[in-house]
């Protein structure tokens, strides 16, 4: 509540308040790190807003997930559950992606934070590597607890949480002993023979004794504040670094050996905590035998372990992008804050000039400026770095305008990154990164960007082939589906089709409604087994089928039975599943026949709403000689009839007949009189991320009185 004694710190904002939760909880369940994610409401994307015991630049590739992302905190916030690693071997095998940019060893939980109305993102936390591998009943009272006492912090903030570009980092806090002073404690390392040394969580050295100097052979005044694979060239590799990440993220000791010019072999113990990392500094017993290097000599300067961990998170997600739309999005919200860059332009090469497909960060004239330019313009290095396949990287405007004097101009931008999309010698396009500030390429930034532009390139070569199929397949979709539903006396309609999230396979799921004269009309809805042109081709067959026995009269019954006997002549090994519904609006009644379709939902005024009973006959393309019983029911004024596709209710990990059963209670209290809304509720209800593995056809029947057209 805000302002109360049991949240400090929460004026309107829950910001404050936030952190002191997370740090309570990262201290009361023993972790060594946390970190709380929300959601932005403006897009389906995580943003880390607070971190406990980890530095900055290790959260780089985590601070924005997309909800899809495969991640434990985005399967916690779907499933509503809490989702638990015990251990690396665990975490690789359930989320490879994760445990390739996180290769140490730790444990780790995820938790939602569900609130009254909303969820409102999720909670992570990790131990080091010697905690017990599950999680006790003590410890999961005390995560959810906390994961609701977040929530209820974000239910009642007068204001909404800020989103911060980057993570606050909240102190977890340790306990000393006060009577302990730090002058003693340095006299007592100065006495020994080995060489001690105090990093923070940031990996600078903080306390240096004269040993530890004396065998780095460099002054403590040189080395407090530096990291030791700056200040000691002998100690700038990558292998360094991994071993301080793998000290912080596990918390566990951490021992290896490196050789100092020219022949002194060093050990390095380190001992992790809470609050940084105490190293000890011991001769080697064994003198490792290494080439001493050539006077003056310096090996190249290696991409730090960050970076390159860095990459492979990035290559992994470029691999997870699926249409050209997720490839733009996962550039702007993970590849532009990883190198700290602002704008994108994302081009394809069309018939010798660039096409914009995606940008961010660009006003619209501008990017009609830049939109179709040619590929010997002289506006944009864009068809010169094509032309050669060399990346061009330009720290400021001057630089730009020594060779290209207009580039600067169309945009307004400082600095530039142009990398060439190229696949086996053939340019596909060209990806532009660029900076409100002017901003100098690093090496390793240099080398880790033209990684990237290989693997972006496959990935729009990829994005545009599957965008086209995916075009194609639901423009067939469309056409096989009715383009209008008739308006009718006394029945208001509504239907919906939603494909599969992803995928270019054509769905065999249909629906229809049929005048068939002043008071009656005829409903049908269906799904053919099976994602693939042929389901679409026998599921127009059957529509067509379905639509000649109606309007000729037939009972509910036997257009179903006429169906099947059709889809026996077709000799097709594919089955399907069908409800027909006669709607008889001058008697107000509804007579229902069932292939072994999933039950409607049925809402009379002033009764509950419930699933109907109906005895289905089996699926058509089974048994040419089946009956079809028909169930009649009241359809009076204010009724509501649902029908709907098993892609509604048959999801992973849930009973259909529970799902169904929620169904109709969320149908009955849910406001009918918006029939179009009505269905966005129900679909929202059984798919709240908005995500589902089969498609989805709901098509919605309300009688009314007949002349008014309202319920």
């Amino acid at each position: 509540m805000p302002g109360s004694k049991e949240h400090p710190g929460d004026s309107g904002s829950p910001d404050d308040a936030l952190g002191i939760v997370l740090a309570d909880t990262v201290r009361g369940t023993g972790a060594s790190i946390g970190g709380l994610y929300l959601i932005e409401d403006a897009e389906p994307v995580l943003r880390l807003v607070a971190l406990c015991g980890l530095p900055m630049a290790f959260s780089a590739p985590w601070q924005r997930l997309p909800l899809t992302a495969p991640v434990p905190v985005t399967d916690a916030i779907h499933d509503d559950a809490l989702v638990s690693i015990a251990g690396q071997d665990e975490m690789a095998r359930r989320y490879p992606r994760a445990a390739a940019v996180l290769p140490y060893p730790f444990a780790l939980v995820a938790a939602p934070l569900t609130g009254v109305r909303r969820s409102w993102g999720g909670l992570v936390l990790m131990w080091p590597a010697g905690r017990p591998r599950r999680v006790t009943p003590r410890e999961h009272g005390h995560i959810t607890s906390s994961a609701r006492r977040m929530a209820r912090l974000l239910d009642d903030a007068t204001r909404p949480p800020s989103l911060p570009d980057q993570p606050r980092v909240v102190p977890v806090g340790t306990t000393r002993h006060p009577a302990q002073t730090g002058l003693a404690a340095a006299d007592y390392l100065e006495r020994l023979p080995e060489g001690a040394l105090a990093l923070d969580l940031e990996g600078r050295i903080t306390f240096a004794t004269a040993a530890a100097a004396r065998l780095l052979g460099r002054g403590a005044d040189r080395l407090l504040g530096t990291r030791p694979w700056h200040s000691l060239p002998w100690l700038d590799d990558p292998v360094v670094e991994d071993h301080y990440r793998t000290a912080i993220v596990s918390r566990a000791p951490v021992s290896f050996t490196a050789l100092r010019p020219p022949d002194h072999s060093l050990t390095f113990q380190l001992y992790p905590d809470a609050s940084g990392i105490s190293v000890r500094v011991l001769p080697s017993a064994e003198q490792t035998e290494h080439a001493t290097p050539p006077t003056g000599a310096r090996p190249p300067a290696a991409a730090p372990t960050g970076r390159l961990y860095q990459l492979v998170h990035l290559a992994a997600a470029l691999t997870e992008s699926v249409t050209v739309r997720d490839l733009v999005a996962l550039i702007a919200h993970q590849i532009l804050p990883a190198f700290g860059a602002q704008g994108l332009v994302l081009s394809s090469v069309d018939a010798g000039r660039l096409k914009i497909i995606g940008h961010h960060g660009y006003p619209p004239d501008a990017v009609e400026r830049l939109d179709a330019l040619s590929l010997d313009t002289d506006l944009t290095p864009a068809g010169q770095v094509l032309a050669s396949g060399t990346p061009a990287f330009f720290a400021d405007p001057g630089e730009l305008a020594a060779n290209y004097p207009r580039a600067p101009q169309i945009s307004g931008k400082q600095a530039w990154a142009f990398l060439p999309l190229i696949i086996s010698g053939r340019p596909v396009g060209c990806c532009i990164l660029s900076y409100t500030r002017p901003h100098t390429f690093t090496a390793d930034e240099r080398a880790v960007l033209t990684s990237l532009s290989g693997l972006i390139a496959q990935a729009l070569d990829r994005a545009r082939l599957y965008d086209t199929k995916h075009r194609l397949v639901h423009e067939l979709q469309r056409a096989l589906l009715p383009r209008a539903l008739p308006r009718l006396p006394g029945l208001d309609v509504a239907a919906r089709y939603l494909p599969a999230g992803h995928g270019t396979e054509v769905g065999g799921d249909f629906f229809d409604v049929l005048r068939l004269n002043d008071t009656s009309a005829a409903a049908v809805i269906g799904d053919v087994e099976g994602h693939s042109v042929a389901a679409a081709a026998l599921m127009g067959q059957v529509r067509t089928a379905i639509h000649a026995h109606a309007t000729a009269g037939a009972a509910p019954g036997q257009v179903l039975a006429r169906t099947n006997r059709l889809l026996a002549d077709l000799d097709s090994e594919l089955l399907v599943s069908c409800l027909f519904v006669h709607l008889d609006l001058g008697r107000h009644r509804a007579s229902l026949a069932s292939a072994g379709h999933v039950p409607p939902l049925l809402r009379q005024a002033r009764h509950p709403a419930g699933v109907l009973d109906i005895e289905p006959g089996p699926l058509l393309g089974i048994d040419t000689g089946t009956d079809y019983p028909v169930t009649t029911v009241p359809l009076l004024p204010g009724t509501t009839l649902a029908l709907y596709t098993d892609g509604l209710v048959e999801l992973p990990g849930t009973d259909a007949t529970r799902t169904t059963t929620d169904l109709a209670a969320h149908l009955d209290t849910a406001d009918g009189h918006d029939l179009e809304r009505l269905i966005d509720r129900l679909v929202r209800h059984t798919t709240p991320t908005g995500q589902h593995a089969d498609d989805i056809a709901v098509l919605l029947l309300r009688a009314s009185r007949l002349g008014d057209g309202t319920a």
